[in-house]
């Protein structure tokens, strides 16, 4: 059992690694034949393009509670696709090995989770104006129980997962017990002290700050959901390895009170989604894809990013002296499009196949290195000292 968890931890942890080294880009063009972008005024479309697996993906994210930033991983796309082509086939036979342990053991098949969200959200400062760290949640869905998830989760936590019932629900708490005495010197640490997991329904499972998990339950019911525009943006390309969409403007004016504490709501001075943001890695056949748009608010707005972007990439460009990472900055392409601000860069799966295989060579020790010899320390000068005569 503790061998079939530290598979499955592994599996996690290898996603959210891939998840967090992605960074900002844009829409592929056969995305957007699909899925219609939200635009300035905010309205949002999609079509019935859509696959049945991929259209059951986005209504379980409708049910998600509200989010400030959101993180999409598609586990069967990077587990069935992608890390064939990069793994070196011991490493993706012992991958396998794995992952058959773990449905043989625990009945869960990692190449079966549909997805996995990672949702962050901001909060309104304290009525005595403290500013509150952010909440997070990690949200997985597929063809798994997820009782039997909540069953190795008690099993692993050794008897110190106890259950609180929230909205119908048994959420598993436990306290991270290293925090509590770093929480005595550092008080932004206090809110992390507790985490908890609670199985949302037979075959999704949600972990996270209890607090959140309460909303994510209490979004079920239909109370306090996540916007269609949050969701549609997130998912502009459903095929994508890996997307990420935020509103840092928006999280920043609820941390620092622009839209009032929890106790008293203000009205914003300034309704804008500039800054709004969604990245994606996605692969073909042939390439692996960086795609992503930032909103500028306005066309002018958005040439001016545009051409901003493009003057500091060539700054980099020629800037940086490896030649690799030359290559790899002249191949984002920057444009401005109505009031969004473009990237696009494509790259054969050969070219990041040698970048991977670079980094991952163990470096040369050059043994014919000769260590000069530590200087010879000088002889002591014995001064003879003279008497004055009275």
């Amino acid at each position: 059992m503790q061998k079939t968890f530290s598979s499955l931890v592994t599996v996690l942890v290898l996603l959210a690694a891939i998840s967090l080294g992605v960074q900002a880009q844009t829409v592929s063009d056969k995305t957007n034949a699909q899925l219609v972008a939200t635009n300035s005024s905010g309205n949002v479309s999609t079509t019935s393009t859509l696959s049945p697996a991929s259209q059951a993906m986005v209504s379980a994210l409708a049910n998600l509670p509200e989010a400030d930033m959101l993180i999409y991983v598609n586990p069967q796309r990077i587990l069935n696709d992608a890390l064939p082509k990069f793994l070196p086939p011991t490493d993706l036979e012992n991958m396998r090995k794995s992952f058959a342990e773990a449905k043989q053991h625990a009945g869960i098949d990692p190449t079966h989770i549909q997805y996995m969200v990672f949702a962050i959200r901001f909060r309104k400062p304290t009525a005595d104006l403290n500013f509150q760290p952010p909440e997070f949640m990690m949200v997985s869905g597929g063809d798994f129980n997820a009782d039997s998830l909540m069953g190795l989760a008690r099993a692993a936590s050794q008897g110190k997962l106890r259950d609180e019932t929230y909205g119908g629900k048994t959420l598993g708490l436990i306290t991270i017990d290293p925090l509590v005495k770093e929480a005595e010197k550092n008080p932004l640490l206090k809110y992390f002290v507790e985490m908890g997991v609670v199985s949302l329904n037979a075959n999704t499972i949600a972990a996270g700050t209890p607090g959140y998990l309460r909303s994510a339950i209490d979004a079920g019911d239909g109370k306090g959901r996540i916007s269609t525009e949050a969701i549609n943006l997130l998912v502009r390309d459903p095929n994508a390895l890996i997307s990420i969409a935020g509103s840092p403007w928006g999280s920043f004016a609820k941390s620092f009170g622009m839209l009032g504490t929890e106790t008293t709501p203000r009205t914003p001075r300034c309704d804008s989604r500039i800054g709004d943001f969604y990245s994606a890695l996605t692969m073909d056949a042939t390439n692996v894809m960086f795609r992503g748009v930032s909103n500028a608010d306005n066309p002018d707005t958005a040439r001016i990013f545009a051409n901003l972007y493009t003057g500091l990439f060539q700054y980099m460009s020629k800037s940086i002296p490896d030649a690799t990472a030359q290559t790899v900055i002249k191949g984002f392409s920057i444009t401005a499009e109505g009031d969004e601000v473009l990237i696009r860069a494509d790259f054969p799966q050969q070219m990041v196949l040698d970048l991977i295989k670079e980094q991952m060579r163990p470096k040369k020790v050059d043994t014919n290195v000769t260590v000069p010899p530590p200087p010879t320390p000088k002889p002591a000068v014995n001064r003879r000292r003279s008497r004055r005569r009275g």
